[in-house]
């Protein structure tokens, strides 16, 4: 292990090696990956090296394909605004006090194996500032399968700096030419006019010399992923699976179950039908055999958060398939998924779920920004003090916010798309019947639907929120309302305003 203490881009001290003090701490690090690729590197600000945890650095790269690294100020090194240029993104919104999946790195601490430097040395650039490389390194890194993380962790004490480096809003509008589309760009312009009533004209007219940065989504690939970590106890699993009138989809779903080769201990059906008269239609789960605990719940209650929540409270095994009711996959699946928590560490595995002929386009391991509900395994204990919020009850968001709840105790999300089962995306049920919103007969309608703004509003930063304000109008405009450009943002500002209200009605679920 090399350790590389630093201040103002200058390495300071060193342990593990001799000779490159005064060294620029980015051509440092490439340097010293370089030479000794088998190596693990530490880099640490010197104010912070008695808060340095030295226990956990030789057991925290527990395998090589990983990027931590920790701010220990308040916000990050790159402004809030960034939010605007990535407003639909969970890695911008970073929890300080958890392991946080985010390409947000910083030059307070971090750690990472040489091999990876190496293998993406070719789109590094050892002219950037620190934080600024890091950063970098990371937000492209992370699309070729490298997970990277804040990590709180890597300090301990009291923390009594205050004065840290930050980008400045030239480094940003930087940053956003180099890592996006350049449209982003002239958003954030836009966006920092309207919402910070901020002109930085010249940031963004810089910014359009800079070329966007280049990457190789297989910089990985040769750098296998085999975790020391040993997060499998008894290995038993339950399945969930909501329903509601798909009574053929689900008999497939459990013949698929029958025939694992790793085979479930229980599987927890709760199955809805509205109507009060009505009687469970599932006959099969007690005319045949089937080679697990068949735990059988019928309700007349509708709503997937509800059935969910229920099913999540009658589960006892060590890990948790969320399943929906009109999957087809093969007799491996269990087993291969269980293959891939031994390989990760990771305790959350999202699989691939394309349509029958839906083609998959990503290749790597990955750090998912999104979850599906109906194609997750996870750890039992990644479930305590989460639930399905009814607030997003026959709505949209209830996925994602889940998601985003998993993320904030500290549970990242990996999508393994080497995994599949075929979502059939089957016909609803003739008795699905989705209840009216409060809000159906409001003149103007809010909009965007309170749902999608209760997940804005509960997971997001302001910027992100703002961003996706602009754009959303943006989308609309001309769309059943006026072209002038007074009026229809007049009328919009009016839905939006309602679908707050409303959201924040709904949060009180």
């Amino acid at each position: 292990m090399i350790i590389l203490f630093h201040k103002d881009d200058k390495v300071l001290q060193t342990e593990g090696l001799q000779g490159i003090d005064g060294m620029s701490i980015t051509k440092a690090l490439l340097a010293v990956a370089a030479k000794f690729p088998f190596e693990t590197i530490v880099w640490c600000d010197v104010r912070l090296k008695e808060n340095l945890n030295r226990e956990v650095l030789p057991t925290i790269l527990h395998h090589k394909r990983l990027l931590y690294s920790f701010n220990a100020s308040e916000s990050n090194y790159l402004d809030g605004i960034i939010g605007f240029a990535e407003e639909a993104s969970p890695f911008i919104p970073v929890k300080k006090d958890v392991k946080y999946p985010t390409w947000q790195m910083s030059s307070h601490v971090g750690v990472v194996h040489a091999e990876i430097v190496n293998a993406f040395a070719e789109f590094l650039y050892v002219s950037d500032g620190f934080d600024y490389f890091l950063n970098s390194f990371a937000k492209r890194a992370m699309r070729a399968g490298l997970l990277c993380y804040s990590e709180p962790d890597l300090l301990t004490g009291t923390i009594t700096e205050s004065d840290w480096k930050r980008a400045d809003i030239f480094d940003t509008f930087r940053f956003v030419r180099q890592h996006y589309r350049m449209r982003w760009t002239s958003l954030l312009l836009l966006d920092m006019i309207l919402f910070k009533r901020k002109f930085p004209i010249l940031p963004y007219l810089v910014s359009v010399f800079h070329k966007k940065r280049e990457s190789d989504e297989n910089a990985f690939s040769a750098i296998a992923i085999s975790s020391s970590k040993n997060i499998i106890q008894s290995g038993t699993i339950d399945v969930i699976i909501p329903t509601i009138g798909r009574k053929p989809h689900l008999y497939n779903v459990l013949k698929d179950l029958a025939a694992q080769t790793y085979m479930p201990k229980k599987v927890i059906i709760v199955e809805q039908n509205p109507d009060p008269s009505s009687a469970s239609e599932l006959d099969y789960l007690t005319t045949e055999k089937w080679p697990f605990e068949i735990d059988h719940m019928f309700t007349h209650r509708s709503g997937v958060c509800a059935a969910r929540n229920v099913a999540l409270m009658r589960t006892d095994s060590d890990f948790v398939f969320m399943a929906d009711d009109d999957i087809r996959f093969d007799a491996n699946l269990i087993a291969d998924v269980f293959d891939y928590f031994r390989m990760t560490g990771n305790e959350v595995i999202q699989v691939a779920g394309p349509q029958p002929d839906e083609k998959i386009k990503e290749n790597q391991i990955l750090q998912y920004s999104v979850l599906s509900s109906g194609l997750v395994f996870l750890k039992h204990k990644c479930l305590d003090g989460i639930w399905f919020n009814p607030g997003f009850e026959f709505g949209y968001g209830e996925d994602k916010d889940f998601g985003m709840q998993l993320r904030n105790k500290g549970y990242d999300i990996l999508l393994v798309p080497f995994v599949r089962v075929i979502h059939l995306k089957a016909p609803m049920g003739g008795f699905r019947v989705k209840p009216p919103f409060a809000w159906a007969d409001e003149v103007p309608l809010p909009k965007p639907s309170p749902t999608v703004m209760l997940f804005m509003i509960r997971n997001f930063t302001l910027e992100q929120v703002l961003g996706y304000k602009l754009i959303y109008f943006f989308k609309n405009y001309g769309k059943k309302n006026s072209l002038n450009p007074y009026t229809a943002y007049r009328n919009f500002k009016k839905q939006w305003e309602r679908s707050e209200f409303w959201a924040k009605e709904l949060g009180k679920r």
